[in-house]
C-alpha cells in the first residue's frame, strides 16, 4: 500500500506532477480541490466568496481525512492544506509527503498566467504579486519543509526523483 501527498504553494504543479507520478507508478490520482468542489457543489472561488476561508479550511480538513483512507494513490493537496490544523503531521502519518519546491519568482510567473482561478491571487495587483508570493511562501515554508521529500525541477524530473526514492525503500 502506498499513499503519496503532494504539497506546495499554489502553481507548484501538484496536479500535473501528480497525474504523471500516478501514471508512472500505476496508482490512482486524486485531486483534493476537485473532491471538495464535487462534494460541496461549489467552485473553490465560490466557497471562499460565499463561506469564507475558515469554512473552506474545514472542508479541506474533512477532505484530507477522506483522502487518507484511499490506498495506492497520489493525492494533490491544496496549497494551504498543510498549513492548517495538524494537517502536515496527519499527512506524514498517513503517507509519503513530497514538497514541490520552487522560488517565489518561478511561482509568480506561473500564477500570472491565470490569476482569476485562484481566490487568494485574484485580488492582487500584478505589480504586487511577487511580494504576495514571497510573503505567502515564507509563512508556509515551516509547514512545507516538514515533508519527507523536497523536490524541484520539471514535472518529469520530480517524477523520476520520487520513483528513485521509492525504489530505494
Amino acid at each position: 500500500m502506498i499513499r503519496i501527498f503532494l504539497i506546495g504553494y499554489m502553481a507548484s504543479g501538484k496536479t500535473s506532477t501528480g497525474k504523471l507520478l500516478a501514471a508512472q507508478l500505476g496508482l490512482k490520482f486524486v485531486d483534493m480541490d476537485a473532491h471538495i468542489v464535487e462534494k460541496s457543489g461549489k467552485s473553490i472561488p465560490e466557497i471562499f466568496s460565499e463561506l469564507g476561508e475558515e469554512a473552506f479550511r474545514k472542508l479541506e480538513r474533512e477532505a484530507l481525512q477522506e483522502m487518507a483512507l484511499i490506498e495506492n494513490a497520489v493525492i494533490s493537496t491544496g496549497g494551504g492544506a498543510p498549513c492548517f490544523f495538524d494537517n502536515v503531521e496527519y499527512m506524514n502519518a498517513h503517507g509519503l509527503t513530497i514538497y514541490l519546491k520552487y522560488s517565489p519568482e518561478q511561482l509568480t510567473a506561473r500564477l500570472s498566467v491565470h490569476p482569476e482561478k485562484r481566490p487568494l491571487v485574484a485580488a492582487q495587483k500584478p505589480e504586487d504579486l511577487l511580494d504576495f508570493v514571497r510573503n505567502g511562501l515564507a509563512a508556509r515554508e515551516q509547514f512545507y519543509s516538514q515533508a519527507t521529500l523536497k523536490l524541484t525541477g520539471t514535472n518529469e524530473e520530480i517524477v523520476q526523483d520520487a520513483c528513485n526514492y521509492l525504489a530505494s525503500l
